[in-house]
């Protein structure tokens, strides 16, 4: 179990630590306003990426329906989860939506699939995708409309989500990938590389968002902070659990079972604090949240791996 631990830290954590690092120190010296950046990663490189992943990734139908039927029951779990914490505690409206991003979205890109590569090898990767793109689809539609809710009613939050490109980018997709066509190796590659800053494009905006604007001084407000440990408790503790009792009814076996347990178990996505800090669901709460999940991530996911697998 060090061994794995280790390892973990080594192959994972440190190539996402350089633009965390990278986004903080242009925060500190520069005070960068990542919102235009967000708003780049949001509506076209998102978009570039969920495009790309679907027409090139190895994709088989085995345990598909498993995977999509586990992701919809846990989203719908933490959800429901997310809102009878918010009415227990009394969240405003910003910090219900936030939480709501914070309990339902895991880092399943960006830490996940190294990790399970890492640990189940070539067989987890493959079984991993199937569910990624699950995920990477949700959240770039029903998270939307997750964090719109804290400034639009629900109409206009649901309209927001046929707004964004990234839905529209995922049914392009699949219809070429459908029809057996090819796309042209310039236009392919164009859309790779873009694909391709997805990643320490977000993970420098998390980097800055862990930093408060020079001059912000003042304490968090009860809200946000009951908003903050609800969060840890629903990610770390609920999260986990909740998927192991899913996963348990829907008689999920084998390699499937430990690579959907540990890729719902991940940190809060980093590309929660983007839709956050775009939509105005308490950014601050959700940055600080990312951070700690992932911190203490380092010590339970690798117990988790060695108890599940």
């Amino acid at each position: 179990m060090f061994t794995s631990f280790f390892i973990t830290l080594y192959h994972v954590f440190l190539p996402i630590s350089l633009p965390v690092i990278g986004g903080i120190l242009l925060k500190h010296f520069k005070d960068w306003d990542t919102r235009p950046l967000s708003a780049f990663s949001l509506y076209i490189l998102s978009p570039a990426l969920i495009f790309h992943t679907l027409l090139h990734a190895e994709i088989t139908w085995t345990d598909v329906t498993s995977t999509f039927w586990f992701s919809i029951l846990n989203l719908i779990a933490l959800w429901a989860l997310a809102e009878i914490v918010s009415r227990i505690f009394g969240l405003g409206a910003p910090e219900k939506a936030g939480l709501t991003l914070v309990s339902t979205f895991t880092n399943c890109v960006n830490y996940g699939l190294p990790l399970v590569l890492l640990a189940f090898g070539q067989l987890g990767l493959d079984k991993a995708s199937v569910y990624v793109i699950g995920q990477m689809i949700i959240v770039n539609t029903v998270g939307i409309f997750f964090a719109a809710r804290s400034e639009f009613t629900v109409k206009n939050a649901m309209l927001s989500v046929f707004r964004m490109p990234t839905i529209y980018a995922a049914v392009i997709a699949v219809i070429i990938r459908s029809s057996g066509i090819s796309l042209p190796d310039a236009l392919d590659g164009g859309v790779s590389m873009m694909a391709t800053g997805y990643s320490p494009i977000v993970l420098a905006i998390l980097g800055a968002q862990m930093l408060r604007p020079k001059g912000d001084t003042a304490p968090w407000q009860p809200n946000v902070r009951k908003a903050f440990w609800a969060g840890l408790v629903v990610r770390l503790v609920a999260a986990p659990i909740l998927s192991w009792l899913i996963l348990k009814a829907l008689q999920v076996e084998g390699t499937l079972f430990p690579v959907l347990l540990i890729l719902a178990s991940m940190p809060t996505a980093v590309n929660a604090v983007i839709l956050a800090e775009q939509f105005g669901a308490s950014p601050q709460f959700v940055s600080r949240c990312i951070l700690w999940t992932t911190a203490v991530s380092m010590v339970f996911l690798p117990i988790m791996i060695v108890m599940s697998s």
